[in-house]
């Protein structure tokens, strides 16, 4: 009987730890922005879900963007929402990466974006495969 009893007790401490160190973990995250009209929207479902999981220092979090959304992020076309939203989140931590492929086909550069974006040169959709085979969750909103 005590035998069993510190066999349950073992194990429930171990699943303690377990759950312990799950918690410790953070979420990663891909979000993935394709159309203007809706880059105001996903940068406020972003900002909802680091609020959600108790603030930026529980999640790992990427925006990767391409085709018309690089208007919406255009440093001259933005809105002063999108703009202000872009780098709130940004000094939270997250990662603005703009598709190689877009920026060519928009004859663009990556100075013309608001300032923190990066050039993903693979491409949007290639990156956003790449950061799923790592484990991050893919949100389309």
């Amino acid at each position: 009987m005590m035998k069993t009893f510190r066999i349950v007790a073992l194990l429930v401490a171990l699943i303690g730890i377990s759950s312990a160190a799950v918690a410790a973990d953070k979420l990663n995250v891909v979000y993935h922005l394709s159309e203007p009209d809706r880059a105001a929207f996903v940068l406020n479902n972003m900002q909802n879900h680091i609020d959600g999981v108790g603030g930026p220092e529980n999640i790992n979090m990427v925006l990767v963007v391409h085709g018309p959304a690089i208007n919406a992020l255009n440093e001259i076309e933005a809105t002063e929402r999108v703009s202000s939203s872009v780098a709130s989140l940004q000094e939270q931590g997250v990662a603005f990466e703009m598709c190689g492929n877009t920026l060519k086909g928009f004859n663009m550069e990556l100075d013309e974006l608001l300032p923190g974006f990066v050039e993903v040169s693979q491409g949007g959709v290639t990156r956003i495969g790449e950061l799923q085979s790592q484990g991050y969750v893919y949100l389309r909103p």
